[in-house]
């Protein structure tokens, strides 16, 4: 789950100020050790996917992050949705951002409020049913990215 409209950008900055200038992305973006992470995974038969909760407009950084990170993971198997929350209400109001594995570990992120990433919390096990709820929440509201992209792409 991701709900930030920017996550700090200090490590990415050559990247995110190609795409802001409208150049080409950079061979070491498009083959970053994250895109081996997310083939490797899928190759061997584990499902990676998350839900942004947005608004539009877009801030430049989700542009940057839907227009080039979304469509390079993508390519090596990554799922996107989208809950656009410009039209409709939040139905997840105060949850933040986690990552799940399996349904049964979740991992709570923690950021400044810039979107610097501080660190994030291993929660006790036992702790995912609330956690599978709010998926399967933001999965009911959300949609196939390719599909929202296709209609809002800025």
């Amino acid at each position: 789950m991701e709900t930030l409209d920017s996550y700090g950008v200090s490590r990415l900055e050559g990247h995110f100020r190609a795409f802001l200038n409208g150049e080409p992305q950079p061979e070491d973006f498009k083959n970053s050790g994250w895109v081996s992470t997310v083939r490797n995974a899928v190759q061997g038969g584990k499902r990676m996917y998350r839900v942004h909760i947005l608004r539009r407009p877009l801030t430049d950084y989700l542009r940057y992050e839907l227009g080039w990170g979304y469509h390079r993971n993508m390519a090596a198997g990554e799922e996107f949705f989208i809950l656009d929350t410009t039209e409709q209400p939040n139905p997840l109001a105060g949850v933040g951002d986690f990552w799940m594995f399996d349904e049964a570990d979740v991992q709570v992120m923690h950021y400044e409020d810039d979107g610097t990433y501080i660190d994030s919390e291993l929660l006790p096990q036992g702790s995912a049913s609330e956690f599978i709820e709010c998926r399967d929440v933001a999965m009911r509201h959300a949609v196939p990215f390719g599909e929202w992209w296709e209609k809002y792409r800025e």
